[in-house]
């Protein structure tokens, strides 16, 4: 597997020169030197099939790195091309959503959720007295609602996700909150599901349709969709794998997350990733383009931290001290007298995993993604240790390297 995947391993510099000093220059490129030799040895060690990662500066992709094979038995290289499941990474663009119904004056943050979704007042709450489960309770993860959709999925048989909002309807009355709300935090699948019903119901259209018009083609990111491939870019689509007791199996191909589409349903191939995170990272030569999609203060609150998240393990840089913002994940780098804020979100799914990094007051920041999955990582302490993590953690020494953007937003 070793020397198959390091013959295609294909790596692009971009033209695009880094705006640093020597010194500078110098400790990105050992950063980068050393994030290729993680990237090749963990692949191997993890039997991971296919990967891809960018790392971007300024608007523009400076490092296209591209390993293994999009499918394992037909060896097909990975490329540009290839589209991968990016999983809970949907769930920062539920949040702009969000974000962009409140900003019209549609919504409130501080709105209960029962407003929009009266449904679930049929849940069991042990704490009548907390006052209600607001949207940006259930943004930051701090609402109380539980992690899994369908909880009682244990075996192959039974479907992936469910198809229907009348399912997780049903199973309302025989679930209760876990904690007061917005005490702690817990990583919860339903309650971004649950937003997206407010999306649906506040814009008349289908969660997709609504983040196809509002976020995706706004972005020029035409070859993204959510669930089922269409027939035109089914020869890019990623098969996936997992990896269990040192055996690779092949997951379910080109999956369908039903009505859990707003919590994980996004496809998409690596240079429409790159203009998401161009636009998160404020390009200045697309302001204008950006701001229509949301505004940069708007994205600026929220990556204001709401709550600790460190006991998780599955977000952020996977540390004790990741904070949760709205939608997205919050952590400290640099250290010393050199502070920065890392900001992104991960996801993991049907054996998917990626990984979104961002430095915004660096205006650089990564996208990772593997075709992959080594080990499970629900509530798993060890997570950091699995390869894919091992590997994600990596990409921080690039924004390490990289001195402060003069423009860039404030921290």
């Amino acid at each position: 597997m070793s020397a198959k995947l390091a013959a295609l391993l294909l790596v692009s510099i971009a033209a695009t020169p880094i705006r640093a000093d020597a010194q500078s220059r110098q400790n990105y490129d050992a950063a980068l030197t050393n994030f290729r030799q993680i990237h090749r040895s963990e692949m191997a060690r993890g039997k991971i099939v296919g990967s891809s990662f960018y790392f971007l500066r300024d608007g523009s992709t400076i490092v296209a790195d591209h390993a293994g094979y999009q499918e394992a038995e037909a060896r097909m290289p990975v490329d540009a091309r290839t589209i991968y499941h990016w999983a809970s990474i949907t769930k920062t663009m539920t949040g702009i959503a969000i974000m962009q119904l409140r900003d019209r004056g549609l919504l409130s943050l501080d709105d209960p959720i029962t407003k929009y979704v009266p449904e679930l007042s049929a849940v069991h709450n042990p704490f009548p007295d907390a006052g209600p489960i607001t949207l940006g309770h259930l943004m930051s993860h701090s609402a109380g609602y539980g992690g899994p959709t369908w909880p009682w999925r244990d075996a192959a048989w039974q479907p992936f996700e469910p198809a229907r909002w009348s399912q997780l309807v049903a199973m309302l009355p025989y679930t209760r909150l876990q904690f007061r709300p917005g005490t702690r935090f817990s990583y919860s699948n339903p309650g971004i599901v649950y937003l997206g019903q407010v999306i649906q119901r506040l814009s008349g259209e289908d969660y997709e349709v609504y983040i196809d018009k509002n976020i995706l083609k706004p972005l020029g990111m035409h070859d993204s969709y959510f669930d089922r491939t269409p027939p035109h870019l089914l020869p890019h689509r990623a098969h996936s794998y997992t990896i269990r007791d040192g055996k690779r199996v092949a997951a379910p191909f080109d999956v369908d997350t039903g009505v859990t589409v707003s919590n994980g349903g996004l496809n998409a191939p690596m240079p429409d990733m790159a203009r998401y995170a161009a636009f998160l990272l404020g390009d200045p030569a697309q302001a204008a383009v950006h701001d229509l999609v949301l505004k940069r203060a708007s994205l600026q609150e929220m990556w204001t931290p709401q709550i600790a998240a460190g006991e998780d393990f599955t977000q952020g840089r996977m540390a004790e001290t990741t904070k949760s913002g709205l939608s997205f994940f919050l952590d400290e780098g640099g250290g010393g007298d050199a502070p920065f804020t890392f900001v992104g979100h991960n996801g993991d799914q049907n054996g998917f995993r990626a990984y979104l990094s961002l430095c915004p007051s660096k205006r650089a920041g990564s996208i990772l993604a593997f075709n992959t999955e080594t080990r499970g990582v629900q509530n798993n302490p060890t997570n950091r240790d699995a390869p894919e993590s091992r590997i994600a953690l990596a990409t921080g020494a690039l924004c390490e390297a990289l001195p402060e953007a003069t423009d860039a937003p404030a921290r």
